[in-house]
């Protein structure tokens, strides 16, 4: 029998499976889509267990009011069991959510570093194209030109206002009219006292007439007396 021959298959096969899985995990991206997909799946799972565990605990409300203890404490039993698995979903999806972000932030760095490497690249071409004394005249182009631009945001901001100066004088003129309306109005003379009409110091003559009538009425119940 050729052992030989089925060892070196074998070999062979599995020197190209393993030379495979490199290029799909040398991908990031695809490493972390593949990450995210498997946090999903424990989501849905753990949303499944949840729901049996709500199951459980309403079977075992309902086989207490009914008297069954024992298949009331059955139910509290696999109710447990379903927490505990619940707590290794969890411990699983922070596990997952590490490897995501330790992959995303060594893919950025990566990135990072790739484009420090093309800056620095660049830099070394505009350093060996452009000489130094070329780079000090465009810089001093530029400068110059931003001083002009700020002279002239300056020059068309300042205020067009024609009586700006005569500011001062309009002040005084309205300390004027208010101290000369003050004056005129202590100038004033004092308002005469309105005379009112004195009461009457007798009383109305039916008030009187009244008052006799029941001096009349008083002294005939008391002649009846």
């Amino acid at each position: 029998m050729n052992w030989f021959g089925k060892k070196k298959t074998n070999e062979g096969s599995t020197v190209s499976a393993s030379s495979a899985r490199p290029s799909a995990a040398s991908n990031p991206q695809v490493t972390i889509v593949k990450l995210r997909e498997n946090i999903r799946t424990q989501d849905k799972r753990q949303e499944h267990i949840g729901k049996k565990i709500d199951d459980l605990v309403t079977e075992a409300k309902k086989k207490m009011a009914k008297g069954d203890k024992k298949g009331a404490l059955f139910a509290m039993k696999r109710k447990k069991l379903y927490e505990t698995e619940i707590d290794k979903i969890e411990n699983v999806k922070m596990t997952l959510e590490t490897q995501v972000i330790n992959l995303e932030s060594a893919s950025q760095n990566a990135e990072t570093f790739k484009a420090m490497q093309a800056g620095t690249s660049t830099m070394k071409k505009i350093r060996n194209d452009v000489g130094i004394d070329a780079v000090d005249n465009v810089m001093d182009e530029i400068k110059e030109e931003m001083d002009m631009a700020s002279e002239i945001n300056n020059a068309i901001a300042q205020p067009v206002d024609p009586l700006l100066t005569d500011e001062d004088e309009l002040l005084a003129e309205l300390n004027e009219l208010e101290t000369a309306d003050l004056e005129a109005e202590l100038l004033k003379p004092a308002p005469t006292p309105i005379s009112l009409p004195q009461a009457p110091a007798s009383k109305l003559p039916s008030l009187a007439k009244d008052e006799e009538d029941d001096l009349k009425q008083l002294e005939a119940e008391l002649a009846g007396l």
